[in-house]
């Protein structure tokens, strides 16, 4: 709530808006609409369970805001008009959930911005759920929502009271785009634009940014700039604050790339564009120790974010705690596949899949070759643990033996 009313802030608009797929399948349902599935097909029943849930659209969650821009997008739009490398790793099956080899369940909210620049926006915010694969832990999961911003300025703008500097330098046509190759090379800008645009659009943008976390964690915040390397802009940095003894990144941030704006059209405007994961902001504010209780519907949780002050000191109060269930599982990977070449987030969705929000942890615990027959195995730890009610054993069990079962089945291996 808070976050989202200073962000809101800093933009003149806020646009409010197993490899697991049934192999039978040949048609998947996503919403309202059908896509053909191939051998990129990886979303699983329990990811598209969380579609539509809409956290940020919910009145009193944490997270509460608006927005109105579909999850599911081409590869396209998350990848190439972005300048995202075909061979980028978070192109992969084991980052991306996707529908079919064009078409994924969004990675970034940036997806959008290509779009929207192209509608003739100069200042926006983007804010919408993102998937992600990733590992099971308290702060991981694999649907979170994220604010994308972008702010665009033409020269009369970027540079009012100073009408004889330029955004672009002089071999460049802004009425040619297409004639001149952008570079990166210099770490403080790019080739195409004046020092002076690219410094004054990084004081700016560093100036907002520090406003945000001043505002959000107080004036005394220790903040530094980490420089950092992203496709679609440059230059580019991080922003780490020092919360809680530890530094912790809040966002990152950078010039948007000048072909990104060409290709949206934006010829004669430079812009920079920031993102930022709202359940990190969130949990920090409201030390809100588990990342599923984003999920919860209980009244114990959200009754404490109700009609309060947006300026409210909040510290999330455990309305009870229930304790771990721990189990082990252990397997010999087929012939196939060695403890290297075995994808985690398989397992790791397979396991979500069946086990639902009760899963709160999984690692693995053993990588083990056999030094006769040089058979593979590996080792996961699950820790069971539901956030409303006691589990028990016999609970547990049963979900860990379908989980084994799905295991074999998907994965060809053999339970230790």
């Amino acid at each position: 709530m808070k976050i989202l009313l200073q962000l809101n802030r800093l933009s003149n608009t806020l646009i409010k808006n197993y490899s697991t797929a049934p192999k039978s399948l040949s048609v998947l349902r996503v919403g309202e609409k059908d896509y053909p599935t191939d051998d990129y097909t990886n979303v699983t029943p329990k990811i598209i369970s969380y579609l539509n849930r809409n956290l940020h659209l919910k009145k009193d969650n944490p997270l509460s805001v608006y927005d109105n821009l579909p999850p599911v997008v081409t590869t396209k739009q998350n990848f190439d008009d972005l300048l995202i490398p075909e061979d980028h790793p978070s192109r992969t099956k084991s980052d991306c959930y996707y529908v079919n080899r064009s078409v994924l369940l969004r990675a970034h909210m940036t997806a959008h911005q290509t779009e929207l620049l192209r509608s003739g926006l100069d200042n926006f915010l983007m804010i919408g759920d993102v998937y992600r694969r990733d590992e099971i832990d308290s702060t991981h999961f694999p649907v979170f929502h994220q604010v994308d911003a972008v702010r665009s300025q033409l020269r009369e703008q970027l540079f009012e009271n100073h009408p004889d500097l330029n955004i672009f330098e002089p071999i460049y046509d802004p009425n040619n785009p297409n004639a001149f190759t952008n570079s990166i090379s210099d770490p403080a800008k790019q080739s195409c634009h004046t020092l002076e645009a690219s410094k004054m659009m990084e004081t700016q943008l560093k100036n907002h940014l520090i406003g945000l976390v001043k505002v959000l964690f107080g004036e005394s915040i220790q903040y530094r700039w980490v420089e950092a390397y992203f496709p679609f802009t440059h230059p580019s940095w991080e922003l780490e604050i020092y919360y809680e003894n530890n530094w912790m990144e809040v966002l990152g941030c950078g010039i948007v790339r000048n072909e990104i704006m060409v290709n949206a059209g934006s010829n004669n405007s430079i812009a920079y564009a920031f993102g930022l994961g709202l359940e990190r902001l969130a949990m920090a504010l409201y030390k809100i120790p588990d990342i599923r209780l984003m999920w919860s519907t209980d009244s114990g949780f959200l009754s404490q974010f109700q009609n309060k002050d947006v300026d409210a000191k909040i510290t999330y109060k455990p309305v009870s705690v229930y304790p771990q269930c721990k189990n082990d599982l252990s397997f010999w990977l087929p012939p196939t596949l060695t403890v290297e070449t075995f994808m985690n987030n398989d397992f790791y969705d397979l396991v979500r899949d069946i086990g639902g929000d009760v899963i709160e942890q999984v690692t693995l615990k053993d990588k083990f070759v056999h030094p006769k027959t040089k058979k593979h195995s590996l080792c996961y730890s699950i820790v069971y643990r539901h956030l409303e009610r006691t589990l028990t054993q016999a609970e547990v069990n049963k979900i860990h033996k379908e989980i084994e079962i799905a295991a074999t089945n998907a994965f060809n291996v053999v339970i230790r």
